[in-house]
């Protein structure tokens, strides 16, 4: 069948690499949102199956591995990717066969978001699937973004107060990715000012650089956070497609979570933490507190 649109309409395109999350607050469903919310295309490869609201995760099934790669195929050989952002990959074997058919197609730019526990609690990974993680995707990641947690099992000690981000950052980045963000969102209680820290590589003159930049904003008042760490990642893909630098996509996009974190504060999905709010630029009435509701 022949387009309709004319051929020189280009939008960046995305693929998210990830688990779905059945109460479509993070995983592959947040993901879409995020894309499509500012702008770009998203496209997707379910590497998992949860069974997932906003009290927890009781159950998940790994996606075939022969699946996950005919997923990849079929998205690569036709639509394309100008970036590719990857969620949870709960095995070592998926963890490889990913790298492996990105390799296939020399996919240049990758976001790597490194998810091997849930907010809940509960386990989307683990240590040998963190460890196949740093042996085959960190070397093609063009960004990895660990929170606290997730730090901390990759270096395998406490990464717990801003002062540890600037060595933690340093050890990951000589794991092979060519940029580290950590995400301080898990800073206790204590913190009311966050800190997001960000490492990269450069050449200048022949010369590899390495830079570094703070990200401090305030911590929003909800308890409504199930995704976010999964929209960042999200939005920094797609920033990143649509032409901007690293640390101008980084700002960009947490900005664009702090304000779903403020826009769905008052918002009522679920018995438990409910996810942030995707569409605020488009539908910022949940921007409303109660007061203003009634």
């Amino acid at each position: 069948m022949r387009s309709l649109l004319p051929t020189s309409v280009q939008i960046p395109k995305v693929l998210t690499i990830a688990g779905s999350d059945s109460g479509g607050g993070a995983g592959v469903q947040a993901d879409i949102k995020v894309i499509t919310a500012l702008g770009g295309y998203g496209m997707s490869v379910i590497t998992a199956i949860t069974a997932q609201n906003t009290l927890g995760v009781t159950r998940i099934q790994d996606i075939d591995l022969d699946v996950v790669e005919a997923q990849i195929d079929a998205v690569l050989l036709d639509i394309g990717a100008d970036i590719v952002k990857i969620g949870m990959l709960a095995s070592p074997e998926i963890v490889r066969t990913v790298a492996k058919t990105l390799r296939k197609y020399g996919i240049k730019r990758i976001v790597l978001d490194p998810v091997l526990r849930a907010t809940s609690g509960a386990s989307l990974g683990g240590d040998d699937t963190a460890q196949a993680m740093i042996a085959d995707l960190f070397p093609i990641a063009t960004l990895i973004t660990p929170n606290l947690d997730e730090a901390s099992l990759l270096l395998g000690r406490d990464i717990a107060a801003p002062d540890d981000f600037k060595l933690a950052a340093q050890e990951l980045l000589d794991m092979g990715p060519q940029a580290v963000l950590i995400k301080g969102g898990h800073l206790d209680a204590t913190h009311t000012q966050l800190t997001d820290y960000l490492m990269w590589r450069t050449i200048e003159d022949s010369l590899e650089v390495v830079q570094s930049k703070e990200f401090k904003h305030y911590r929003v008042n909800t308890a409504n956070t199930h995704g976010t760490g999964c929209s960042l990642a999200s939005a920094i893909a797609t920033y990143l497609a649509d032409g901007h630098d690293l640390p101008h996509s980084v700002a960009k996009a947490i900005a664009y979570v702090e304000a779903g974190l403020e826009a769905g504060r008052f918002l009522s999905i679920g018995e438990g933490p409910g996810p942030l709010w995707h569409m605020h630029d488009f539908y910022p009435t949940a921007l409303l507190d109660e007061k203003e509701k009634n």
